[in-house]
């Protein structure tokens, strides 16, 4: 069985991201399982409602898991806390993995939403940590691999050795 993956939006080009832009990692591989129909493309940000653009919003004292567990909160730039619909977020992003039977999320580094080696730290000063974001949290904390926009090979190479192992 062909392995499902849910890749964040922005990673596919589309122009999603807080001020409007897209990370685009269209690659060779991507391309493929793209027409593979494994791909699946989502963006938790949009899926909770939040517009585009949006304010830049970082984790307050603590990670995604914190987040989720109602011990930090995410802030937007203005001081606005935007938790709920971060935790909305995360919960559409898993929802959205599991009724396609993704077992695997490539996501993009960094956001409160999606992160999963570094967030930035709530100073809005550019500092990042290492943690991960709400969606990334909540989507290893039921049984997903979660990989970074920087771990395409390591996610190319879970995915051969998972198909490989299933045969």
């Amino acid at each position: 069985m062909k392995t499902k993956i849910l890749v964040s939006a922005c990673l596919m080009g589309h122009k999603v991201r807080y001020n409007g832009s897209e990370k685009a990692q269209i690659s060779e591989t991507l391309q493929r399982w793209q027409q593979e129909h494994r791909l699946v493309t989502h963006c938790p940000e949009l899926a909770a409602g939040l517009s585009i653009p949006r304010l830049p919003a970082e984790i307050v004292a603590g990670n995604g898991k914190d987040v989720m567990e109602g011990n930090a909160c995410i802030l937007e730039s203005d001081g606005t806390d935007v938790t709920g619909h971060y935790q909305l977020a995360a919960w559409l992003a898993l929802r959205a993995a599991l009724a396609s039977d993704c077992s695997a999320a490539l996501l993009t580094d960094g956001s409160p939403t999606c992160g999963s080696e570094f967030i930035y730290d709530g100073s809005f000063a550019g500092q990042k940590h290492a943690g991960m974001g709400v969606a990334a949290a909540l989507l290893r904390e039921h049984g997903i691999q979660v990989f970074s926009d920087n771990q395409l090979m390591e996610l190319m190479a879970w995915v051969e050795e998972r198909e490989n192992d299933s045969m």
